[in-house]
């Protein structure tokens, strides 16, 4: 069956492959016009499609940055039931800003967050509302070219690199390996915990980048909690094989209740996991789930029993890289921003 989809997949995934290549080729030869705007961009993204850690990632940079620079975080909102641009409130929720954007809103409350399908459009109107901004992180946004960003982040997740990967249907990338040169760091993420040298030598040799670039790992840290027994992992991510294996080292006899990313919960879904979780001490899902959780009565009608495990992004020993590469792009453009 799998050679059958192989040899399907494969004359469309060449025709992908040439549209998006020529799609390229236009930006770079500047025929499909590209903007800049007058204060530092950092764009977070990938070349497949979700699961590689661009969220966890949003967060670890707005932490480093808010320390000593006034930062704002544009999305796309993606699933949201709104349209154009929107600043987050206090009566945003998953289903008018994005589940991802809204969790962000909640963990910084402080920091403006934006989504806008429109980069140019959205980043110009955030400026425009909060001029103080001296740092816009967009989540996702690699492969919106209407927009040249001052620095790139390619993530690129351990079980999956990009250079081992193919293009849609028959693999997962939506963008083509070669454009990973545009990208002034590349992170592997979700690199498993030890990783030895000679793993990272293995990677190294794999990706083989320019000299150019910053070469980086990281691993998922999950936040600290407290199970009363076996749980049911419920999860509407891009890939929840980490957080499930995770689980299993405890409770080997942890289920997952899988959902396609982004998913909203209907009345249905949540008959389904109640009815499921009969059979489970607790239900653990991520945060970004739970966000859209909170648009159905699930979460009232599981109460205690539903556990949320946080996730964060660990450098481990690649931390001071990383953390110096992009506070010292930031600074270098601040200063710049205010030279007369």
């Amino acid at each position: 069956m799998r050679l059958l989809f192989n040899i399907i997949a494969t004359p469309i995934s060449w025709l992908y492959s040439l549209v998006v290549w020529v799609r390229n080729a236009l930006f770079e030869e500047r025929i499909f016009p590209s903007f800049s705007v007058n204060v530092p961009t950092i764009c977070i993204g990938n070349l497949a499609v979700g699961g590689t850690g661009k969220t966890p990632m949003t967060e670890y940079l707005v932490r480093l940055l808010s320390e000593k620079y006034n930062v704002a975080v544009l999305s796309r909102g993606y699933g949201r039931k709104t349209s154009g641009f929107r600043l987050a409130g206090v009566s945003d929720t998953a289903e008018t800003i994005g589940d991802e954007p809204m969790l962000i809103h909640l963990h910084f409350p402080n920091i403006p967050v934006a989504v806008c399908a429109n980069r140019v459009e959205g980043i110009r109107r955030l400026c425009k509302l909060c001029p103080k901004v001296q740092c816009v992180i967009l989540d996702d946004a690699y492969q919106h070219r209407h927009l040249r960003c001052g620095y790139y982040i390619l993530l690129t997740a351990y079980d999956k690199l990009f250079v081992n990967d193919y293009m849609l249907p028959r693999g997962t990338l939506r963008d083509l390996p070669i454009e990973s040169r545009r990208a002034n760091t590349v992170v592997v993420t979700k690199c498993p915990p030890g990783m030895q040298p000679i793993d990272r030598r293995i990677v190294n040799n794999q990706l083989m980048l320019p000299s150019y670039q910053h070469l980086c790992y990281s691993s998922i840290a999950y936040g600290e909690v407290e199970l009363p027994g076996t749980p049911l992992l419920v999860a509407g991510i891009a890939n929840p094989k980490p957080l499930l294996e995770y689980l299993k080292k405890q409770y080997p006899k942890t289920a997952l209740m899988e959902y396609r990313d982004h998913h909203a919960f209907s009345h249905r879904d949540v008959q389904k996991i109640l009815k499921l979780a009969e059979q489970f001490d607790c239900v653990v899902t991520t945060e970004k789930d739970y966000m859209r959780m909170q648009q159905t009565s699930l979460v009232q009608q599981l109460g205690e029993k539903l556990i949320v495990v946080p996730i964060k992004t660990d450098f481990g020993e690649d931390k001071e890289t990383f953390d110096r590469a992009v506070m010292l792009y930031v600074a270098e453009n601040n200063r710049q921003k205010n030279t007369p």
